[in-house]
């Protein structure tokens, strides 16, 4: 019998969180919990998805006077009959499991192709921190009916026939969120109303209401212009050049996007006022951006790139940034992505990496044909991004001036980049030739700089200060980044600093790791500043690479996972979408150097879709992290280290 005295961990410790629990346990993980407007979100977004898919005109939101919330729309309405495996109502299971939904399908006879609803925790979530919620479904001449409480049911499914002058069709969703999970229990007003007319602008022809029964208001939006009318009744200052607005879409022989994905754009350059800029994929706002604005970021850089370089009007010794491009613009962008991978379950940013290359890819050729075609627009529009790069370039020398008296002789083996200005630059402190070598090849010259290391970096735990410089390793990273070794409580004069990020770069094994640590000791205690100011950073390469056949709409891919817990859910995703066991390959990196100069490139390096982490002191202060560093790389110190590991042992990982 296992024993129940307290702290004891036995099978019985173990709890397993069913059905809705984990959600009431750590909201947090699911949703936004400062105010409930994200719960009542995820029900908009399913009314959005059918009008999306062409079903529906009409969505509706009332605020009722007793603090509960009703989306009502002219979709199909949810399906209420027996599932086949379940055996209970399918709108039953929609609303009380977490992965269950009409969303995961997207082959053939699935019920939606693009959707902004994926990850199936939707309106479950909604249910779950809710004290109450009833739902409405009309559909195939019957109205069912169910209500919840806290995500359990507690009215079963009632059918009942139509009635005369009934809508034959839709949803009525009425949610009374509990405000034991929200810091307020009110809904942002102005935040409610933007989300509403965004989805009305990104639907020209349905209707959207707003009705606020305590204050007897109503706001209606319906847009026949789309994207144009709205931006430019958001846009601050007039626009330089007409707005350029356009969109694309894989038709079914696009080798590398499914049928129907790419995007729809409206985009304005001004000179002055600040920009307004609003993404979107399929219909959800990314308030954080990702990868679809890096793509019309790309696409609009490129194609006025082109332009210059046709007319060729750029002065010499200018170099053309993106952000020279990008900086006076404002857009309204609405992306539609088949199978869209968000980061956090918010879906604030977009992660998926191809979306970089599908909006690009039909931004640019549209731009490059109207900029050619009104060639009075072309000028003007380079003449602005020229402007900002004369600028930039003039900040950027100022500092160089200062810079520049008895510079040390940089290290013949750091291959550096273009640009001066920190703002953009940075600096890779790569593990191995092997892989310098594909880093150097697959960088971007411009402001990536690549600095190889030869094995393993000395502990520089113990070392003195003025004995650093006796190893060239660390000789060469001081001197290429332009700083000098200094101590928690020194000024250390960081003007001459050459890069604004200096990222370390090993591989994804343990060796890789040994590396990681021997260089952030390096900077802790002989570059502190560095770390305080937020210049080190860690690049985190993937570990492994699944080559994905073709599935139903979706092209074979080639997909990355950073380690086994992304590995897990990329498969996961995989069975879902009904690819057999033996259909994908795995391959494990052993290191850095087997990747092609394009993989690193794209995994790695590429700021759009790479993943970087800033070093930061954590939980602990500057004292107590010493002291913990201490323990792990002191020369004395292998009874603490070995205490360390014996009280750890359980968290490791072990990587053999």
């Amino acid at each position: 019998m296992a024993s129940k005295e307290p702290g004891s961990y036995g099978e019985g410790s173990i709890r397993v969180l069913k059905g809705l629990e984990p959600v009431k346990q750590r909201p947090g993980m699911y949703t936004r919990t400062d105010n409930p407007l994200h719960i009542i979100q995820e029900v908009l977004d399913n009314a959005a998805d059918e009008a999306l898919a062409g079903f529906g005109k009409k969505i509706k939101v009332i605020l009722h006077a007793d603090g509960s919330v009703s989306v009502e729309d002219d979709g199909r309405g949810i399906p209420f009959g027996l599932h086949p495996e379940e055996k209970a109502p399918v709108i039953e299971l929609v609303y009380t499991r977490l992965h269950a939904g009409g969303k995961f399908d997207k082959g053939a006879g699935g019920a939606y192709s693009f959707s902004g609803g994926l990850h199936g925790v939707g309106v479950s979530v909604t249910n779950a921190l809710s004290k109450r919620l009833e739902v409405q479904s009309h559909r195939e001449g019957q109205v069912a009916r169910l209500a919840f409480s806290a995500g359990d049911v507690i009215e079963p499914l009632q059918l009942r026939a139509l009635e005369a002058g009934e809508r034959k069709q839709g949803t009525t969703v009425r949610a009374w969120p509990d405000g034991k999970y929200f810091e307020s229990n009110a809904l942002p007003l102005g935040e409610l109303t933007h989300l509403l007319r965004s989805k009305a602008v990104l639907m020209p022809g349905v209707t959207v209401t707003l009705v606020n029964e305590k204050t007897k208001d109503q706001q209606q939006w319906l847009y026949k212009g789309g994207l144009r009318d709205y931006l430019m009744q958001t846009l601050h200052g007039d626009p330089v050049i007409p707005l350029f607005e356009g969109e694309g879409y894989a038709d079914k022989n696009a080798d590398s996007f499914a049928e129907g994905e790419g995007a729809n754009w409206c985009v304005a350059f001004t000179e002055e006022g600040q920009p307004v800029r609003e993404s979107y994929v399929n219909l959800i706002p990314t308030s954080a951006g990702g990868t679809h604005e890096s793509g019309l970021r790309d696409g609009l850089f490129n194609a006025v790139k082109s332009f210059i370089e046709l007319h060729s009007l750029l002065p010499k010794g200018v170099k053309l940034l993106p952000e020279d491009v990008f900086a006076r613009a404002s857009y309204v962008l609405s992306a539609k992505v088949l199978d869209p991978q968000f980061q956090g379950q918010i879906k604030e940013r977009l992660n998926s990496r191809d979306a970089v290359r599908l909006v690009s890819s039909f931004v640019r050729p549209a731009l490059e044909l109207w900029l050619n075609q009104h060639v009075d627009y072309g000028r003007k529009l380079a003449e602005l991004a020229i402007k900002a790069a004369q600028t930039r370039q003039r900040a950027g020398q100022k500092v160089e001036k200062r810079k520049g008296s008895g510079v040390a002789v940089l290290p013949g083996k750091l291959t550096d980049c273009e640009s001066r200005d920190i703002a953009h630059n940075e600096v890779f402190l790569v593990e191995g030739d092997s892989a310098g070598g594909s880093a150097k090849m697959g960088r971007d010259k411009e402001s990536q700089a690549i600095l190889p290391l030869r094995g393993k970096v000395l502990n520089t735990w113990e070392v003195e200060r003025d004995r650093l410089f006796a190893n060239t390793e660390i000789h060469d990273i001081s001197v290429a980044i332009g700083v000098d070794p200094h101590g928690p409580q020194d000024s250390p004069d960081l003007s001459g600093l050459r890069y604004g990020k200096i990222c370390i770069l090993s591989d994804a094994d343990v060796d890789g790791s040994h590396i990681q640590v021997l260089l952030l000791t390096l900077f802790f205690r002989h570059f502190p500043k560095l770390i305080e100011t937020g210049h080190v950073f860690v690049a985190k390469p993937p570990l492994f690479r699944v080559d994905a056949p073709a599935r139903g709409k979706k092209p074979a891919a080639k997909l990355y996972a950073l380690d086994e817990g992304e590995l897990t859910a990329i498969l996961d995703k995989l069975r879902k979408d009904g690819v057999s066991e033996n259909k994908w390959t795995i391959s494990r990196f052993k290191g850095l150097g087997e990747m092609s100069a394009e993989q690193l490139w794209e995994t790695t390096l590429n700021p759009d879709t790479r993943r970087l982490l800033q070093v930061r002191l954590g939980r602990l202060d500057f004292d107590q992290t010493s002291g913990e560093i201490t323990k792990l790389m002191g020369k004395g110190e292998a009874a603490a280290r070995r205490e360390l590991m014996e009280l750890r042992a359980e968290d490791v990982e072990i990587d053999v």
